[in-house]
């Protein structure tokens, strides 16, 4: 999982994000406190993992207050947070493509209503998240600080 994250901050930067995932986060103990709190998922093509995100159920305290915006509800919602798709060979590119939808519709299968955010310079993301049909909501803090965009679907 470790080298998909590695390979999710090498498309960041050279997509011009700078400064989201920055000093190897997420690390091997968020991955681990993650597995441990059953909330890490992976994705496997030919017993190789070739994507996983982070299923988690709400609420989540950085999305209590919202800027620029607001939720369309206070309804029960999951999060995904951590997704990323393993892109460094031309075979694990094939087999992970379409990763995030399939993310989305399995999680959307469970819960019905999802929240997720993302860097504003993560324009990878916020085209995926607009071509899967989640609608942009506003701001919200991360606990440190740092400001993201938040979607809901």
């Amino acid at each position: 999982m470790m080298e998909i994250f590695a390979d999710a901050r090498k498309i960041m930067r050279s997509s011009g994000n700078l400064n989201q995932w920055n000093d190897n986060y997420p690390n091997e103990d968020i991955i681990k406190a993650d597995i441990d709190a059953g909330v890490s998922y992976v994705a496997e093509s030919d017993n190789v993992i070739v994507g996983t995100m982070a299923f988690i159920p709400g609420p989540d305290p950085t999305y209590k207050i919202i800027y620029e915006g607001q939720w369309p509800d206070d309804e029960p919602y999951y999060v995904i947070h951590r997704i990323a798709a393993c892109i460094s060979s031309d075979s694990d590119a094939q087999s992970s493509k379409g990763f995030a939808q399939q993310c989305f519709e399995w999680a959307l299968e469970r819960c019905g209503r999802l929240r997720i955010d993302t860097h504003r310079d993560n324009v990878i993301m916020h085209h995926i998240l607009k071509k899967y049909g989640f609608k942009y909501c506003g701001v919200i803090l991360l606990a440190n600080g740092d400001p993201r965009d938040a979607y809901i679907k």
